[in-house]
């Protein structure tokens, strides 16, 4: 399990806005973050994944704190909208420098990124570079790469904004049988309400550096209050 408790962050240039956090992401789930840009969502990543220093709270995944981890030691694998592949490199090594990027694997580390290509669908395609993939092919290599790494906390920060519904919803429901199959913790940042759905059986309402809301999805959904979530879902 994956606790944030009384998690600040304060930007330098905004000292008196002090963000803080509290939630829970059980194994298996995955956890959706709704609210209106500059809200906190993706602070609150970064936070976990260590990219910002969190001036209060802890971070516990499994009982075991990591807020004071380097970034190298956190439990974490983050996915971004911009996939971050190497354009010069195939499929087969962007994935494999997510075990070591040396690129020196053992022959169980060569069989693990081959599999996680073939459970992706792109084992026929391991050769290519990204340029020569479509958007959600691309995304699904950044999926393989984080599934290499065998972290227990998987980060969605709008992993999938840039593809079309349909495509989106299966990538979707792919990270979700992933997420269960290896027993991770995922959090996904949308600003699509109906990608939480499909998503989290919960799903949390980011506000003004907040959790203003969380619950069911389809009751959060439903519900009226904040009135910033009303305002945010443009249903007042």
């Amino acid at each position: 399990m994956l606790k944030i408790e009384a998690l600040e962050f304060s930007y330098p240039s905004v000292p008196a806005s002090t963000m803080h956090f509290d939630l829970t992401v059980d194994v298996g789930e995955v956890l959706s973050l709704i609210g209106p840009s500059g809200s906190g969502k993706s602070t609150l990543l970064s936070l976990i994944a260590g990219f910002l220093p969190a001036s209060g709270g802890r971070i516990l995944v499994d009982d075991e704190p990591l807020h004071n981890l380097p970034v190298a030691e956190r439990p974490v694998s983050i996915v971004f909208q911009q996939h971050n592949l190497f354009p010069h490199l195939d499929l087969y090594t962007n994935v494999a420098l997510g075990i070591e990027p040396s690129l020196r694997l053992a022959p169980i580390q060569v069989e693990a990124v081959r599999g996680a290509l073939a459970r992706l669908g792109l084992e026929p395609m391991q050769r290519r570079k990204p340029g020569e993939l479509s958007g959600g092919q691309r995304q699904r290599v950044a999926l393989a790469r984080a599934l290499v790494r065998q972290r227990k906390i998987l980060l969605l920060d709008e992993a999938f904004a840039a593809l079309g519904p349909a495509l989106r919803a299966e990538l979707i429901e792919l990270v979700k049988t992933l997420v269960a199959e290896h027993d991770m913790c995922a959090l996904l940042v949308s600003h699509q309400p109906s990608d939480a759905s499909i998503a989290s059986a919960r799903s949390a309402f980011i506000c003004e550096g907040r959790v203003a809301a969380i619950a069911a999805t389809a009751q959060l959904l439903a519900q009226s209050e904040p009135p910033q979530l009303r305002d945010y879902l443009g249903s007042g």
